[in-house]
């Protein structure tokens, strides 16, 4: 019997699905749609694990709902501008284009011979001037909108490097790359006007019923929308400065007020400019990092002003006003009121200067209370507070403080987000181009429609420091008009080019927009979007404003969700291996005979320390090749064990032992597979076997409906269970007698509703029985019916015995099995029965 040779099938039908654009969609309005789409990659060398298990989820649904008769959108791309191509470039002296480019060639080799349903045909990549043109479009649309503007902010500077860094770019305060000390420094920036869709985009969520709900409330939290009270404060003081304004979710803690803290940025900052002590201040402010984790940790510095602020509930209450670290001016209004009894921060800075710490909030109101080493920040009851005392915090006592302070004009009622405006400047060259100039004013100039795309510069060799375009004069000066101008230099952050990509697949190859109208209105939104958690965020937000702002002011296109449906998956993880001086080991770099033991191969007299399982990460060296796995197993092998061991939104273990199981076992249903094609070739004689017939399509149905419902569900672990259970119904089935009419068709079906997930295997194998045109089988209501179900016996509540018995089985009948049956009637001891609880088809009850 030949062994399934997994080379020459897969090789096979890639060639064939390919030569064939089987793949290929078009827009069909008699066919329902369904856009399936996962998130696409960065092109950083080879393919790796996780995008194994991440397209073979979003590949097992395409094309489940391809034989259900739904005309698929399944496309892929390159997410390929950012930071990794222009440091690959300045390391190997060549250009990120070049770079990138080869990425993407041998990438999209590794992703075809995993036998995805892909349509190549719409592939496009956002590094390519005919992906940005319309992206630089989209920018100066949304620039006419009034929805991009440009601004002075605080950025996370490296001094050596001469470049922004990106938050999760700064490391314990030091850049990444450099190890210098990062810097907080005002740049001039471009910034999308994201909070002005606060309020939509906390509303949206509500009408994402098919997106996880941690990832809602990530998003939830992230818009951070808080209602509060914006407080005046009279200011006594020599300058001209009357009152201040603050924004506070805790006016009813105003009682315990012990100082007022401003942002260095204040404008009352401008009457301390010729101050030194002040100048000083400033700068020990710009070494916190802008990230809220850096100023949460970093310690709480104040400068003292001689400003003197006056509480609006108690016109005796003074206190000092402060500049503080810890205060930015793109939150509220640049000010805070300092309530240390109640928030850990404050309490900080009050013990630092030794401010009034005046507790106003207690947890039992005839208790009692006393603050010592920690604000209370729990719930309770006010007190030291006047004609507040006695309000239980915070349902009523927030309500009530705020009716008083607008009674008396003190302050008014305003609802704030914590969504901060999206800042997308980047001081570097791999990167889409903006398309503003500067006049002689330095006052943006929009570049014209017709001049798009602004393309990048050709440079051969990177700049070690500073952003590579500012040194480019050719390329950034330039006459329009008559007029002498200078290009922008920032490119557009990455995170731009991912928040609309899935509208440029409706129409890939349309030259004038960035997508058709028509076509997009026939694919989006996406049914069903498929990606990491770690992306719960920033790039799902962005997306969502993307669509907010395109619909914006636009009669003709009102689409505001870009994505239906959400599934995130878990991680693929390996165990950690280090030297005995702390270096990473790759796993081919150990052995272990064992398996708990582990031994360097080049050393074996050296032993290798195991450490935690954890997400595949080249830095840890603990990834596996899928190219070679691929190699070794064949795709389908792949897939199947990728999906087997954990629900797909867990993180999966790989294990060497798995995968070999997973490649036997596609193996096995060769020779099953043999097995049925011998039968159905000597099987001319019609079987008298009704009930065998009978067997194998009840049998066959029940498989379809689970493995419809797990698909529906994404429970595919259970799907890959419910195909060894498969396998070893028909092992022992097919030495049966079966009609050859009843096995062809009822082994047609099973292989249909493996094609998901072992496409080239099931391929072959329908081949080889003459089906070649296939659609998802349909369900016999009438076959799902069990005749003899599992029927449980208990005495006094406790579960003695699982019967088998037919369906609707009566009470009687069921104690007509029970009393002869000696492993039930050891339980009764002879006593009499005092009460029976019969549940029909599921359970009896006998209390004694």
């Amino acid at each position: 019997m030949d062994r399934y040779n997994f080379k020459t099938v897969e090789e096979k039908w890639q060639k064939l699905w390919d030569e064939k654009k089987i793949f290929s969609t078009k827009v069909d309005k008699n066919k329902k749609k369904f856009y399936c789409l996962e998130m696409f990659p960065y092109p950083s060398g080879k393919i790796h694990m996780g995008h194994v298990r991440n397209y073979t989820i979003g590949d097992v649904l395409a094309r489940f709902k391809t034989l259900q008769g739904y005309n698929v959108l399944h496309p892929m791309g390159w997410d390929s501008f950012g930071m990794p191509a222009e440091n690959a470039a300045r390391q190997n002296n060549l250009d990120p284009k070049t770079w990138t480019e080869s990425n993407i060639k041998t990438m999209r080799s590794q992703l075809k011979r995993l036998g995805l349903s892909i349509d190549w045909d719409k592939e496009i990549s956002t590094c390519s001037p005919e992906y940005y043109r319309h992206q630089q479009e989209f920018f100066l649309n949304l620039y006419d909108k009034g929805l991009v503007y440009r601004k002075e902010n605080y950025v996370n500077w490296d001094p050596v490097d001469q470049t922004v860094l990106a938050n999760e770019q700064v490391v314990d305060g030091k850049g990444w790359r450099s190890g210098a000390i990062v810097e907080r420094k005002k740049l001039n920036q471009w910034f999308f006007n994201i909070s002005k869709f606060s309020e939509e985009l906390l509303q949206g969520l509500d009408t994402l019923d098919h997106w996880p709900n941690k990832v809602k409330v990530m998003q939830k939290n992230w818009i951070g929308k808080s209602f509060g009270c914006e407080v005046e404060f009279k200011i006594e003081s020599n300058k001209p400065v009357d009152n201040i304004k603050c924004y506070t979710t805790r006016p009813d803690t105003l009682f315990g007020f012990s100082f007022l803290a401003l942002s260095v940025d204040h404008p009352i900052s401008k009457y301390y400019e010729d101050d030194k002590k002040f100048q000083e201040f400033k700068k020990e402010c710009s070494k916190t990092g802008t990230t809220e984790e850096s100023i949460a940790s970093a310690e709480k510095l104040g400068f003292k002003t001689d400003l003197i602020a006056i509480n609006p509930l108690d016109k005796n209450m003074k206190v000092p006003v402060y500049f503080a670290n810890f205060v930015l001016m793109d939150y509220g209004l640049g000010a805070v009121f300092g309530c240390p009894a109640h928030d850990q921060r404050d309490f900080d800075f009050a013990k630092k200067y030794n401010l009034q710490i005046t507790p106003v909030v207690k947890p039992e109101k005839d208790q009692e209370f006393k603050i010592n080493n920690l604000a209370y920040t729990g719930e309770g009851y006010l007190y030291n507070s006047k004609f507040l005392d006695g309000l239980k915090v915070p349902n009523e006592s927030i309500i009530k403080t705020i009716e008083f302070l607008e009674k008396n004009n003190l302050g008014k009622k305003k609802t704030n987000y914590r969504l901060k405006d999206w800042g997308i400047s980047r001081q570097r060259y791999w990167g889409c181009p903006i398309p503003i100039a500067y006049d002689e004013n330095s006052q943006p100039v929009k570049i014209p429609v017709e001049m798009l795309p602004v393309k990048l510069p050709e440079i051969k060799k990177l700049s070690s420091t500073g952003n590579p375009l500012d040194m480019e004069d050719d390329w950034k000066y330039f006459t329009l008009d008559g007029k002498k101008l200078r290009r922008e230099t920032d490119t557009l952050d990455t995170f731009v080019d991912s928040s609309w990509y899935f509208l440029r697949f409706c129409s890939p190859h349309n030259v004038n927009h960035g997508f058709d109208k028509e076509e997009a209105k026939y694919w989006m939104p996406v049914d069903q979007y498929i990606g990491g958690v770690e992306h719960a965020i920033l790039h799902l937000l962005y997306s969502r404003f993307f669509m907010q702002a395109v619909s914006y002011k636009n009669d003709e296109f009102n689409l505001t969700e870009p994505f239906e449906g959400l599934f995130t998956q878990g991680m693929v993880c390996h165990e950690t291996y280090k030297d005995q001086q702390g270096k990473w080991l790759s796993p081919e770099e150990v052995t272990s005979i064992d398996g708990k033991q582990f031994y360097k191969k080049d050393n074996l007299s050296e032993k290798a320390i195991v450490g935690p399982t954890e997400s595949m990460s080249k830095s840890k060296k603990n990834t596996i090749d899928p190219e070679s796995i691929i190699k070794n197993y064949g795709a389908d092998a792949v897939r199947l064990f990728i999906l087997s061991d954990s629900p797909p939104e867990k993180d999966v273990q790989w294990s060497d032992q798995g995968m070999l199981a997973s490649f036997k076992f596609v193996q096995k249903l060769w020779t099953l597979n043999t097995r049925i094609l011998d039968k159905i070739k000597i099987n001319d004689e019609e079987s008298d076997e009704e009930s065998r017939d009978n067997n194998l399509n009840k049998f066959t149905n029940q498989l379809i409906h689970k493995v419809t419902q797990n698909l529906e569900k994404f429970h595919y672990n259970v799907i890959v269970a419910n195909l060894y259970e498969m396998y070893n119904f028909l092992i022992k089935e097919i030495d049966k007698p079966i009609k050859r009419n009843v096995l062809i068709e009822n082994y047609k079906k099973i292989l249909v509703l493996m094609n998901p997930f072992m496409p080239h295997f099931t391929s072959e194998c329908l081949k080889s029985i003459n089906q070649n045109e296939i659609s998802w089988p349909t369900i016999s209501e009438k076959d799902l019916i069990e005749e003899e179900i599992n029927f449980v016996v208990q005495i006094n509540g406790k579960k003695r015995s699982i019967l088998k018995v037919k369906r609707d089985i009566t009470e009687k009948e069921v104690l007509k099995i029970i009393k002869p049956n000696q492993e039930i009637e050891k339980f009764f001891k002879g006593q009499k029965f005092k009460k029976i609880i019969f549940v029909q088809n599921r359970l009896i009850n006998i209390i004694i």
